[in-house]
């Protein structure tokens, strides 16, 4: 492939998405192949005890990202980006973006982030006899309902950041059905909102003094391989303010981080699943079919082609464990030794492999934030061992590389419990930047081989590139075909199989893990 006529000619995909903290924009080559990418820092800011970002946050960033891409294309191979074969978005799920019907925001975008949901999670979970957690669009419209806010009877639409943005580049109020199941629940058999549901919203509603019915309000859902529209001329605009790009490009199904993890993970078939390892740590695995008990500690949400997906979001990650790393480090530049970041990561992974498969008796918690998984509302990094505990530096390490998938391990049991069926699990993030060490003890925990392929790093902007490509080049595939055929079909992976003996260590720490639970509720209780 010549990647420099290739975008001449217009035949190059962009993916964009709008993660937490970068928004990536990653252009896509032949079959998928990346060939330049773009990103712009962003943050979101507390306002009135909400967390948010401005329209001007989301415009000047997407402008700003879409620059940074333009530059790495002049820079590597001389060329401008004057057209585009397909374009996708993407972005964190969840929130709430409401409009009125004049197409006006109504209030400050509520992003996942916010936690001020938990009656309407509550009261939306017990009429529906399904979990719906606090992040979810629908919750932060019945909230706000519940709380008599003034501008819920006005709202004639609302939707995603990631449905926001397709909607102003291409004029359609559609939205990927993968994001869609973070709004409201999914009837995997129809791709669409479930109609019962619907119903009993509505029902619900009807003491607020509104006239609209939700059904009116929701973005219409599409599949992966649907038309989601074109770039308007205003939208090329919006997207690329040196006037370069042009309008005409097809667009797919705006789509979540969810759902582009999957894709640039080639997790989408039936009991395959990925765990993303970093400040957070969720997993997504994909169900034979719908689920008939209700779990809390579940998210039930969808693939970028209907399937359902039955997820484990955990607050609280490798950010503890980094916190250690770190003094380490302090450690040897005091000490006068000359190591990088990257190699203090790959000696003290290495070191926890070396110790006992139960961590020798040591106990650690890496709960910085709240955890709904353990009914902790704030959180506090803990590590506790009894005298006779084998207190080394392997163990230590490797209690804290445990305790990073402890609260995803208790949602592995509840899907066991269940008789969900796990073939593979596909792991992503910085947990796994050291060979072998993140792989050997995730698939402790999942008691499921696990792969890490090559492409995994390239992250959600990928993903969302490689669903605009399977849009215009499936021809007729089904979206795991497609991945695994074309995309997929020379990729490089390792896999790890479940080694018993950690298994049963990791099972042992695990008891610890529970027993313990109520030494952190007490740390939570006093230390204030």
């Amino acid at each position: 492939m010549d990647a420099a006529k290739w975008i001449k000619e217009g035949k190059a995909v962009l993916g964009i998405e709008f993660g937490s903290t970068r928004i990536k924009a990653v252009l896509n080559g032949e079959n998928g192949t990346p060939i330049a990418s773009g990103g712009h820092e962003w943050e979101n800011r507390l306002e009135n005890g909400i967390w948010t970002y401005t329209l001007d946050d989301i415009w000047d960033g997407l402008a700003d990202c879409y620059r940074d891409l333009q530059e790495d294309v002049r820079k590597q191979y001389g060329e401008e980006i004057t057209s585009l074969r397909a374009i996708g978005f993407s972005a964190m799920m969840h929130g709430y973006l409401a409009f009125d019907k004049n197409d006006e925001l109504l209030v400050p975008f509520r992003t996942w982030r916010n936690t001020m949901t938990q009656e309407a999670s509550d009261r939306l979970t017990e009429a529906f006899n399904f979990n719906i957690p606090q992040r979810w669009s629908i919750a932060h419209l019945f909230q706000a309902a519940l709380n008599g806010e003034e501008h819920v009877p006005s709202v004639a639409f609302f939707t995603t950041l990631a449905g926001y943005v397709h909607w102003k580049l291409s004029g359609c109020k559609v939205i990927g059905v993968g994001d869609a199941s973070g709004m409201f629940p999914i009837d995997s058999k129809k791709v669409d909102y479930n109609e019962g549901m619907l119903d009993k919203f509505d029902e619900l509603m009807k003491e607020y003094n509104v006239e609209w019915k939700i059904r009116d309000l929701l973005p219409k859902v599409l599949s992966a391989g649907e038309n989601a529209g074109t770039l308007t001329a205003e939208g090329a605009a919006l997207l690329d303010r040196s006037g370069k790009l042009q309008a005409g490009a097809p667009m797919c199904p705006p789509e979540g981080d969810a759902g582009t993890g999957m894709a640039a993970t080639n997790s989408v078939a039936k009991r395959t699943g990925n765990v993303s390892a970093g400040t957070s740590i969720f997993s997504m695995i994909v169900l034979e079919e719908d689920p008939t008990t209700l779990h809390r500690e579940i998210d039930m949400v969808t693939t970028p082609d209907g399937a359902p997906v039955a997820m484990c979001h955990c607050n609280n990650g490798t950010s503890d464990l980094n916190s250690w790393v770190g003094l380490f480090g302090e450690f040897a530049k005091e000490a006068g030794l000359e190591i990088s970041t990257g190699d203090l990561y790959g000696l003290l992974y290495r070191k926890a492999l070396t110790g006992d498969a139960d961590c020798g008796g040591l106990l650690s918690y890496c709960f910085l934030s709240g955890e709904h998984n353990v009914s902790l509302e704030e959180g506090r990094p803990m590590f506790v061992r009894k005298p006779d505990n084998k207190m080394n530096l392997a163990n230590f390490m490797r209690s804290h590389l445990y305790t990073a998938l402890g609260t995803l391990r208790l949602g592995s049991e509840i899907l066991k419990e269940d008789k969900v069926k796990i073939d593979k699990i596909t792991g992503h993030g910085g947990l796994f930047k050291t060979p072998l060490v993140g792989q050997k003890i995730l698939a402790a925990a999942m008691n499921a081989p696990v792969f890490v392929m090559e492409t995994a790093g390239e992250g959600g902007a990928w993903g969302i590139a490689l669903l605009a490509e399977y849009m215009v080049e499936g021809n007729g595939k089904s979206l795991g075909d497609y991945l695994d055929k074309v995309i997929f079909a020379d990729a490089k992976a390792v896999s790890v199989d479940p080694d018993p003996e950690d298994e049963k260590g990791f099972e042992e720490f695990m008891k610890r893990f529970r027993t313990g639970l109520p030494i952190e509720r007490a740390a939570v209780d006093h230390m204030r």
